[in-house]
């Protein structure tokens, strides 16, 4: 019986439980937890595989897009299978690849936005009181579907040091000048528990790639300014192959202060940001099987490199 349920709301308290139910099933995968968000919940890792070569994925930046947690949970539970029965994943021998490469997992980088978004977090509590309050400033926003940012009303993928000046530039000029459900940048860069555990994870780890699931498009973003990363281009070429998605420039008005886009101008190594799906966030769950069969290939791809 499969740990990932797919088929209701991706919850923390239910990724905390489904990652706590892999790692007892599968012994060879580990976790651990980065820190903790303002609101107390764990920023908790998925880890598999021995390999030399590292590669971190995460998922869920934006609470909205919480699909994205399914999508990453339902791969490394079909990975930690594949290596267990000695079978293959999306045509791979998993034992192999597991051997080849260690694929550092971070499900839902802001879980108290996810909370929020899903009805974890009830009406009329504080937290959910608060974050009504800052959605006021925004109301041609729905409240609170239409929520992205952290429960501190801070966009995640726009907290990172790479171009974050440009970013606030930008934002503010759309109005996004204070904190709300989406698009506001903080007071500085790295200035979120959560987006500062993942930029001192990643340097920790020194990856050779990034993936960031994001929703929606069907769209594989590949660059940062005009960095020359060899390879990049033709690794997202393949990610197009495999998944039918479009490899394409980042629009201007969403090109700075993203994970990726610091990861690029850090380590000058490959880094993507991956839309899944195609509507409107958050997407909906009978989405979710064609979401996954798309990825998968991206997922191995990008492990394998």
């Amino acid at each position: 019986m499969s740990i990932v349920k797919t088929d209701v709301p991706m919850t923390y308290g239910r990724s905390e439980q489904t990652i706590l139910a892999l790692v007892e099933k599968y012994p060879f995968l580990r976790s651990e937890v980065l820190d903790q968000t303002a609101f107390g919940r764990d920023l908790r890792t998925l880890v598999i595989g021995k390999g030399k070569r590292k590669v971190v994925f995460s998922a869920s930046h934006h609470a909205n897009e919480w699909i994205t947690t399914t999508v990453l949970l339902k791969f490394m539970e079909e990975f930690a299978e594949a290596i267990e029965e000695g079978d293959d994943i999306a045509g791979y021998d998993a034992g192999a690849l597991a051997e080849a490469v260690t694929i550092y997992a971070v499900p839902m980088v802001d879980p108290d936005g996810v909370d929020l978004v899903t009805g974890a977090i009830p009406s009329g509590t504080v937290a959910y009181e608060s974050a009504a309050r800052l959605a006021e400033n925004y109301p041609n926003i729905p409240f609170p579907e239409g929520w992205k940012a952290n429960l501190l009303g801070v966009d995640l993928n726009l907290n990172y040091p790479a171009g974050w000046r440009e970013a606030r530039e930008i934002k503010f000029s759309q109005g996004f000048t204070r904190p709300g459900p989406r698009d506001y940048v903080g007071r500085a860069p790295f200035g979120q528990l959560e987006s500062r555990a993942m930029g001192e994870y990643t340097e920790v780890l020194d990856p050779a790639l990034v993936l960031a699931f994001h929703s929606q498009g069907k769209v594989i973003y590949w660059q940062f300014r005009d960095y020359e990363v060899p390879g990049a281009r033709e690794l997202g070429e393949r990610f197009a192959r495999v998944s039918g998605y479009e490899l394409a420039d980042t629009p201007y008005e969403s090109a700075f202060a993203g994970y990726k886009d610091w990861f690029i101008q850090e380590f000058r190594r490959p880094g993507y940001t991956i839309e899944v799906g195609e509507g409107e966030n958050p997407l909906p769950l009978e989405q979710f099987p064609e979401i996954y069969r798309d990825n998968l290939g991206i997922l191995v791809t990008a492990a394998l490199g």
